[in-house]
């Protein structure tokens, strides 16, 4: 006996079913603000029944400049607004060439000075002080462009401040001086599988290609009203300038004798957008060389900057370029960055010249070329490759190698020199692995990097254009792309200055960083960090020299001339770390790289890679029988930037791959399923027994 065919409109019951399966589970909704709806700065606690508000932060910034030498000092106030006992967890943006040396927690009217323990040491000291109920703070780098503060034991309603100072070198290019202060960070992208286990708090578990992920991917949220910062800068110039000004924000500017102070016009200013102070002298008063000098004990320091002779009067390089362009087409450039991105490479395509090739290479979670190899520069490529940028969208992860290979090994033309211009974020935890790649794939090309959006990550962008012999450049505004691009066309076109060498007085023994000096491009000037012994004889002076387009030049300085200035032996420091770290990724010997690291940190008083700050006050103030808890403090979302962008997308390669699968099987069955329904298409017939 056979059924009879059913009414297709019977079947209507399955789609509701169908839909709830595919939805998942409906959500519990909880009280209190969620991490995407509390302000920057805010502490939030997991409750049971959701989040609620706890600690807030201001911050306030105080620059003291002079010459090519600034001391920073960044002021975090912890305010605990609950009723519970707290721990604060901020992670942080410093400058990438930032020397943290001074941490100072204010309780009250009294401070605690922080001392440098090796790191596992001070994390000890920093756990049995919390677990004992005394107040203590902690200060860790977890890359060399990222802090973390770990305030211990905020007795509700309590405020609290850390105090952390560093000193950097101010960037000097092109006849024009500049810092940059990071206000926020990209939430970086985490390569590789889960590990079981996390040492952080932060949204990403560790992963197999960046164990430390959870220590590196601290909460964002998207609008702040709370949250409120405040920057001042002191500016020594010892000269005239021309220009004084802010890129990004409104700042009002007072001089008298040649010093000038700078502060921000709003005293209350959102974190999502570096601030970059830039200033100028009059052209005669233009410095061609400066040296600055610091003794500590029997060892003297030297901060040294040279000018190279003008290479603008020299013709351009005739020779003709291979020119591949990299752009990140990831789910944090999202909105204005990719904005910024698309019109700087339309830019640059109308820089190439009829005997250059070319190339455009778009990555995301994919990687694709625009053609298999680079092509000859004519109008029909021009107007291809400007389709394709044109069309270019921001989504997916941030998978850099697969494009850094595609540029890098490709097969070279021999008559034409590769420059690669890298356009990102840089917004990736495993930056290490891509620096040490870019120098082992690199061989005669040139990498020049181009950092987009509100907050780049400034440390890969220079350690990578470091790696590819090349230089680098930020982009943060849609109105600068022009004026940065055209930067870059006299770099890729002018060639570099070549064999470089510093030589010091004869019976003084110099310990000069980087040791090698990188190749130099138009407007860049020669900086050198050096710690002498020896005597030095009325009259010594350092010789610089090196090769150019124009021929051999060289040029003298006078040791005795230099300026007293605290903090060039701090810089010295900090630059032998950095160049001991490049050779613990190198694959040296790490336990006595390791060693050398210590030793020098703890000799110069620097947070680094294996030291940190702690400060713990004598005095248990958390009774015993009180729990504390802890949560991270998140940062405000980049300026222009998209959380669902961002987050919308798996942060490491878990099983995604599996359930998008399941996912698009699904959806195929149920649309299959209203297509069947709609069209009257007969089911089987069943029979029956």
């Amino acid at each position: 006996m056979h059924c009879t065919q059913t009414d297709s409109r019977s079947w209507l019951w399955v789609l509701p079913l169908i839909c709830i399966l595919l939805s998942g589970p409906a959500p519990v909704q909880a009280e209190g603000p969620t991490p995407n709806e509390t302000q920057s700065g805010s502490l939030l606690l997991r409750m049971e029944n959701g989040y609620s508000t706890a600690t807030l932060l201001n911050t306030e910034v105080n620059m003291e400049i002079s010459g090519l030498i600034a001391r920073v000092s960044v002021r975090q106030e912890f305010r605990n607004t609950s009723t519970d006992w707290v721990e604060g967890v901020y992670v942080f943006p410093l400058s990438d060439t930032a020397a943290v040396d001074r941490m100072r927690l204010h309780i009250g009217e009294r401070f605690i000075e922080g001392e440098i323990q090796e790191k596992e040491h001070a994390k000890k000291t920093y756990e049995a002080a919390k677990a004992a109920g005394k107040k203590a703070s902690l200060v860790e780098q977890q890359r060399a462009n990222l802090f973390t503060t770990n305030v211990a034991n905020v007795a509700p309603g309590e405020l609290v401040v850390v105090e952390i100072e560093y000193l950097e070198d101010v960037r000097y290019e092109a006849g024009q001086f500049s810092i940059r202060f990071p206000m926020t960070l990209t939430p970086r992208y985490i390569a590789g599988s889960a590990l079981p286990d996390r040492v952080g708090n932060g949204w990403s578990p560790d992963t197999d290609h960046v164990p430390d992920a959870s220590t590196i991917t601290p909460p964002q949220v998207a609008s702040s009203t709370a949250h409120k910062l405040s920057l001042a800068v002191n500016v020594n110039a010892g000269m005239p300038l021309e220009i004084i000004a802010s890129r990004y924000h409104p700042v009002s500017v007072t001089e008298n004798n040649d010093q000038y102070t700078v502060s921000l016009r709003s005293a209350s200013v959102k974190m999502d957008h570096d601030f970059e102070l830039v200033w100028r002298p009059v052209p005669s008063a233009a410095p061609r060389a400066m040296s600055f000098v610091e003794r500590v004990g029997d060892k003297t320091h030297y901060l040294l900057m040279l000018m190279p002779p003008d290479q603008e009067k020299v013709s351009a390089a005739t020779m003709p370029r291979e020119t591949i362009f990299i752009i990140d087409t990831s789910g944090s450039m999202h909105g204005v960055s990719i904005q910024q991105a698309k019109r700087a490479v339309q830019l640059a395509l109308q820089g190439l010249r009829p005997t250059d090739l070319f190339n455009i290479i778009e990555f995301n979670s994919i990687t694709r070329s625009l053609f298999e190899r680079s092509q000859v520069v004519s109008m029909a490529t021009i107007q291809q490759a400007s389709d394709f940028v044109a069309k270019l969208q921001a989504n997916g992860g941030t998978e850099m190698r697969p494009a850094l290979s595609m540029a890098l090994e490709s097969p070279p033309s021999v008559q034409h020199l590769r420059q690669v211009v890298f356009i990102t974020d840089g917004s990736v935890g495993y930056e290490d692995e891509l620096f040490s790649m870019i120098e082992n794939q690199l061989g005669a090309a040139r990498l020049f990097t181009v950092g987009i959006g509100s907050a780049p990550n400034s440390w890969f962008m220079r350690k990578a254009a470091e790696a590819g012999r090349g230089s680098y450049t930020f982009i943060s505004a849609l109105h600068e792309v022009r004026e940065k691009m055209d930067g870059l066309f006299r770099k890729l076109e002018q060639p570099q200055v070549t064999n470089i060498e510093v030589a010091w007085p004869s019976g003084v023994v110099a310990d000069s960083f980087p040791a090698i000096v990188p190749d130099l491009y138009i407007g860049e000037p020669v900086t050198v960090k050096v710690e002498t012994s020896g005597s030095f004889r009325a009259g010594d002076r350092v010789r610089i020299s090196g090769n150019s387009i124009a021929g051999a030049w060289s040029a003298e300085l006078p040791v005795g001339l230099a300026s007293e200035s605290p903090g060039v032996a701090a810089l010295w420091a900090r630059a032998r770390i950095a160049e001991l770290v490049n050779l613990e990724r190198r694959h040296a010997e790490p336990d006595e790289i390791r060693s050398a690291i210590v030793t020098t940190a703890v000799a110069y008083h620097l947070v680094s890679k294996y030291t940190s700050l702690v400060a713990v006050d004598k005095t248990p103030v958390r009774p015993a029988s009180d729990p504390l808890k802890s949560e991270q403090v998140p940062n405000l979302m980049p300026y222009g930037q998209s959380t669902n962008a961002i987050f919308g997308f798996p942060a490491t390669a878990t099983n995604g791959r599996a359930l998008r699968f399941i996912g698009f099987a699904s959806l195929f069955s149920a649309l299959l399923l209203l297509v069947m329904l709609r069209s009257g298409k007969s089911w089987p017939r069943i029979k029956r027994a």
